[in-house]
């Protein structure tokens, strides 16, 4: 997901004809890379469930790890871009993603599951970084009157790039012949110990690919003449004598964000662990990957159809209609099987896929000079993947993943109560 820019930003540079498409691409980038980090992360959920002979609730730890890092690193990332600049912001979180990468070779090594929840915290920092660095550059590179268009642009390449990951993550840690919970159940003390070995080890050539590709991205930035850029609040609004409190629908579209967010990553990160619930035939690692591929796919799709759908129909009765559709999904995967109930779950993705950008363009509407603050908490809403995939992981603990789904049927049913009446402004 990417962040919203702020309201008003502008750049030292007082040449209006300087060429931004080569720093543009170079930002493109960045969006890219919290795009990888995602998709690797609904692929890790279940691969290190049966390395490490997990339940449910453990495995979600993945996607909390990595979560907790935004609510934990979101003001300290505001604060230290702030003193240093944009462009040292990006570079610090890339540095940040490289050591929460180098981390899962010792990881792999000693086979210790905190070890590599730890290694994802640290990722989650640098992802951190480059959100709140990355879309104002988006937003500033190139005219006022397209900045809408290309920050969706640059989301769009964001989805694209997690999209591809999801697919090539899942063949390369999963491989050609993963094996069912029942098969590693029945192996004897030394063959499990080879097959951990084995699925420890499988993460380190993914993990060494984003090494290098990361540290490439340092280095173009490094070297890239991007703007300096400084944030400036809307101040044709009177906010004397107000605090966010004030602001209800900002309050509101925190919990939206924290209950969307959680609902998206719960649905993505259980996706493998319900096909396995269905018990389908011929559930080989190229069907997983097809179906998250396509949940992901459908996703990008639907935020640039949802963009243009929005040129036409106002935000709010899009979210809630979308949000709708979603929750009614996610009913529908309680009670279905087969592939009926596959199709349920992909289709979810393609009615995620606005929801993130609108909660937040509607939350930060009318803050004036409280924008950046409130674009902040809002960041650290998206804490809610830290939590309700965990509570899907209990759920299907003591119960099954079917009705774990009741968990994002009701988070949906919030986001489309802050659409509906939540948002507006009072």
């Amino acid at each position: 997901m990417a962040v919203g820019a702020p309201t008003q930003l502008k750049s030292n540079t007082t040449s209006s004809n300087q060429n931004y498409l080569r720093p543009f691409i170079t930002i493109l980038m960045i969006f890219a890379v919290w795009g990888i980090m995602g998709a690797l992360n609904d692929v890790l959920t279940n691969h290190l469930k049966k390395a490490f002979t997990l339940t449910e609730l453990q495995s979600s730890l993945v996607q909390s790890a990595f979560f907790a890092g935004y609510f934990l690193a979101a003001i300290p990332a505001g604060k230290i871009i702030h003193k240093l600049g944009y462009k040292n912001g990006i570079l610090i979180g890339l540095g940040l993603c490289i050591l929460g990468c180098a981390l899962f070779f010792p990881a792999a090594d000693y086979r210790v599951y905190g070890f590599f929840l730890g290694a994802l915290l640290i990722i989650a920092f640098g992802c951190t970084f480059l959100e709140v660095a990355a879309n104002p550059y988006a937003s500033i590179l190139g005219s006022s009157e397209t900045a809408a268009s290309r920050l969706n642009l640059a989301q769009g390449f964001n989805a694209l790039a997690k999209t591809l990951a999801a697919y090539a993550g899942t063949k390369l840690i999963l491989g050609d012949k993963e094996l069912s919970v029942e098969q590693i159940k029945a192996m004897t003390a030394s063959q499990f110990e080879i097959f951990q070995i084995e699925a420890a080890n499988s993460v380190k050539g993914p993990y060494l690919a984003l090494i290098i590709l990361l540290t490439i991205f340092a280095v173009a930035i490094y070297f890239a003449d991007l703007p300096e850029i400084e944030e400036e609040g809307d101040q044709s609004i009177d906010t004397t004598n107000k605090s966010l409190f004030d602001f209800p629908h900002l309050i509101l579209g925190v919990l939206a964000i924290f209950f969307y967010v959680g609902a998206q990553e719960g649905v993505g990160g259980k996706l493998f662990s319900y096909l396995e619930y269905l018990k389908l035939d011929n559930l080989t690692t190229e069907v997983k990957a097809l179906c998250l591929t396509t949940f992901l796919g459908i996703f990008m799709v639907g935020r640039f159809v949802g963009a243009w759908i929005m040129t036409k129909i106002d935000a709010a009765k899009m979210l809630v209609l979308f949000a709708a559709i979603s929750a009614i999904l996610s009913l529908l995967c309680t009670v279905l099987s087969g592939y009926a109930a596959v199709g349920c779950l992909v289709a979810i993705g393609f009615f995620n896929s606005i929801q993130f950008s609108t909660i937040f363009t509607l939350a930060i509407k009318n803050l004036g000079s409280f924008t950046k603050q409130g674009s902040t908490y809002l960041i650290m809403g998206i804490c809610g993947a830290a939590i309700l995939p965990a509570l899907m992981g209990y759920i299907s603990d003591i119960s099954n993943i079917q009705l774990a789904m009741l968990t994002p049927f009701v988070c949906y049913l919030y986001v489309v109560y802050y659409g509906w009446i939540g948002c507006k402004i009072r």
